[in-house]
């Protein structure tokens, strides 16, 4: 028994530590998805109020959960603390359950982002994973005293500090900077055409349709194929969902840019000839104070008759935000804004504000407002 335990205690030590690493290095996709069931939970009207608190404060709490998550493996381990440990372990667990029997049972939210966006995982393989750890966890209670501390208390507890102290710092540092290992959409190298392009071997869903009419007062339903001549009235269409197709969705389905009056110019600028900038700027929330990189790039683009559209949700913002620069009133006239969907955004451009390089449709590279400085060399 004692070797199945240690077995199972190295197992679930070392997935949770790699769970919480892969996190870590995109915690805002952690928080994106906490934001997704708040908001479902309230949408429910499950405690809007408070809900509306955790979505504010939803990164702070992907933060805390992926830093706890990375402690937790590290002190199963190690055997620090084991009767604490392995009690928030399972508490961890049923929380963890509970969010993923919510995303498959309920459909309301596609998946759970168990190991963030570069190992997706379908909605029964979370769960199913989930409660094979839940197991794990209540036979680690169960046979606590199997576990056994790998050193002295001391050096455990600096074990556990050390661990605490990297985490932080990797979610630290990706806040300011982009991803470390970039597993999304829009990272460099893809084509923002092509992969907004429905799959080649895509299975549409089928639907059964069914047609409401009515005359003299009664109400009858009619099939596709037998519809009623004119002296029917329409009333209603009725849509049933017969077989669920797969891969129908592309990667990207809803990259738009849209110019100020209101024109979708996505294709014309993605099929742009040569390199230009995109400059997104989600919105002026939490933009980074006393900072002029934005004022600098944008003055050296054009000063190199370089091509640069800034990308914005909230376009009036944004353009008060330039225009307010003593430096930048003989280049405000040049500037180009497009509108960009915020949820959209979010995915594109995890630090606020992200630069990219794109060569027509192609994402060249990609640089966070923390290392514009390179850009301007």
């Amino acid at each position: 028994m004692k070797f199945f335990i240690t077995a199972i205690r190295i197992f679930t030590g070392v997935l949770f530590i790699f769970s919480g690493v892969v996190k870590a290095i995109d915690p805002k996709g952690l928080a994106f998805k906490m934001q997704e069931f708040f908001e479902a939970w309230s949408s429910s009207g499950l405690l809007p109020t408070l809900m509306k608190v955790l979505d504010t404060n939803a990164l702070t709490f992907s933060i805390i959960m992926i830093t706890l998550e990375v402690v937790l493996g590290v002190a199963l381990l190690v055997g620090w603390q084991k009767k604490l440990t392995v009690w928030l372990l399972f508490l961890l667990m049923l929380f963890f359950t509970f969010l993923t029997s919510y995303v498959l049972f309920t459909g309301k939210i596609r998946a759970c982002g168990c190991f963030g966006d570069c190992i997706p995982l379908t909605p029964i393989q979370t769960f199913s994973k989930d409660i094979l750890l839940l197991l794990f966890a209540t036979l680690l209670i169960i046979h606590v005293k199997y576990i056994t501390p790998i050193a002295k208390t001391l050096f455990n507890f600096l074990y556990i500090f050390i661990a605490t102290a990297l985490v932080l710092f990797l979610q630290f540092y990706v806040l300011k900077n982009l991803p470390l290992v970039d597993c999304l959409p829009y990272k460099a190298g893809n084509n923002i055409v092509e992969l907004s392009k429905m799959p080649a071997n895509a299975i549409q869903d089928k639907y059964e349709y069914k047609f409401v009419y009515q005359k003299n007062g009664k109400v009858q339903e009619f099939s596709a194929d037998a519809i009623p001549d004119s002296t029917w009235a329409f009333v209603d269409r009725k849509q049933t969902l017969i077989k669920k197709g797969s891969n129908n969705v592309p990667v990207i389905n809803d990259f738009s840019l849209t110019t100020e009056g209101g024109i979708d110019s996505t294709d014309a600028i993605l099929n742009t000839r040569g390199q230009y900038y995109l400059l997104f700027i989600k919105d002026m929330i939490g933009y980074p104070s006393n900072w002029t990189g934005d004022y600098d790039f944008v003055m050296k683009a054009l000063n190199n008759n370089k091509k640069i559209l800034i990308v914005t949700s909230q376009i009036e913002k944004v353009k008060a935000h330039f225009k307010a620069s003593a430096n930048m009133s003989s280049y405000y006239g040049r500037l180009i804004f497009l509108s960009c969907d915020a949820t959209v955004m979010k995915t594109v451009a995890r630090v606020n504000p992200t630069l990219y390089l794109m060569d027509g449709p192609v994402v060249k590279q990609k640089w966070s407002w923390n290392n514009f400085e390179e850009v301007l060399k």
